[in-house]
């Protein structure tokens, strides 16, 4: 069996503050194959930003492994970690922060280049910089070569960050919340310029938002995984997601988001939380995370007893006790995995194919 582009196994990360330890990643396993695309998706404080950095190799891990082609990203030599950090680059949430105030667009892009020995002279510098300018549609691209980001608008900007990530030719962008910055009437025109890019060039994402209209707009041929409080609680390909829902946190995401049409908003069915409020990240709640706020919360069990992450058909998993119940007859938990068979129901058995050997 081949090994996914990137995996992330059972990966936890604790950030130490003086109040405590917050716990901002909680046993996360993902998976992206080449070309592929997988939303993360939740509210602030989900994890998600953390997950990206994490996969582009800012952040190590407290516990788990994070793996590039099979291999540990943490356990390689400088020249393969080098390798690894051209392949996966991140496009940033803030373009106004992400973006060298006292560079031009020629400088920021052509860096990359010079570094990495992809060009020989200014001139070739200069040919490259306008090809990867038309290619994120800054045109004329003369236009812009020796600007300022001041003199820029936000999704020009935006434009600049893709650009910049696509100077090392890489085989995945993770994009948090790339669109989230600019003005909703240029949001779409930046969605379908990741989208070409993704269809020409063959560039996975991992594509970070908390909106699931954002995410069901870029990935529906893709998956989405939704996170909550640290945790991955809903997996699952986008059709499915969005049209029948599973975990109560992923139905809640969904009810919340608008709809254009009145009749349809008076028509849609209503979630009642048990409460509103996110619990801190310094003090999650025992059992499950989410039973403070779930509809579905039923004593003795959410409170007490964490669900796992386990499939409930050929393509989606879910954490939580009751759907799980529901669906397959027993609770979200795992059984003991035989020598040889992966506890990961994520890695190494993609698009239905649960615990199958893992290579």
């Amino acid at each position: 069996m081949t090994e996914p582009l990137i995996a992330l196994d059972h990966v936890s990360m604790v950030f130490r503050t003086r109040r405590g330890g917050v716990r901002a990643m909680d046993d996360v396993s993902l998976s992206l194959e080449a070309g592929e695309v997988l939303c993360l998706v939740g509210e602030s404080g989900s994890g998600k930003t953390t997950t990206g950095k994490i996969v582009a190799g800012l952040l190590k891990p407290t516990s788990g492994s994070v793996r590039f082609r099979g291999q540990d990203i943490w356990q390689m030599d400088k020249a393969q970690f080098k390798a690894y950090r051209r392949a996966v680059q991140i496009v940033h949430q803030d373009p106004y922060a992400s973006l060298n105030p006292i560079h031009t667009v020629f400088t920021i892009l052509a860096a990359p280049l010079q570094r990495h020995g992809m060009v020989r002279s200014r001139a070739e510098a200069v040919r490259r910089v306008v090809e990867l300018l038309e290619t994120v549609d800054l045109t004329p691209p003369e236009s812009f070569l020796f600007k300022y980001p001041h003199q820029l608008s936000g999704g020009q900007r935006q434009r600049v960050s893709i650009a910049r990530a696509l100077t090392v030719n890489p085989e995945l962008i993770v994009a948090d919340e790339a669109t989230s910055m600019v003005d909703v009437s240029i949001r779409v025109s930046l969605l379908n310029t990741l989208q070409r890019l993704r269809d020409e060039l063959g560039v996975g994402f991992l594509f970070i938002t908390h909106d699931l209209a954002i995410a069901k707009y870029f990935a529906w041929h893709g998956r989405i995984a939704v996170m909550y409080l640290g945790r991955v609680v809903e997996f699952s390909p986008t059709p499915a997601l969005i049209n029948d829902p599973q975990h109560p946190y992923t139905r809640a995401l969904l009810a919340a988001i608008p709809e254009p049409d009145p009749d349809l908003t008076r028509r849609k069915g209503k979630l009642q939380l048990r409460s509103l409020d996110i619990p801190s990240l310094l003090h999650i709640p025992p059992g499950c995370s989410f039973h403070p706020r779930c509809p579905l919360f039923e004593a003795g069990l959410c409170d007490v007893q964490r669900p796992d992450l386990v499939p409930i058909d050929e393509k989606r998993l879910v954490a939580c006790h009751v759907v799980a119940r529901e669906r397959t007859g027993t609770i979200a938990k795992h059984m003991a995995s035989p020598v040889g068979i992966s506890s990961n129901p994520m890695i190494g058995a993609d698009r239905g194919e649960y615990g199958k050997e893992s290579s």
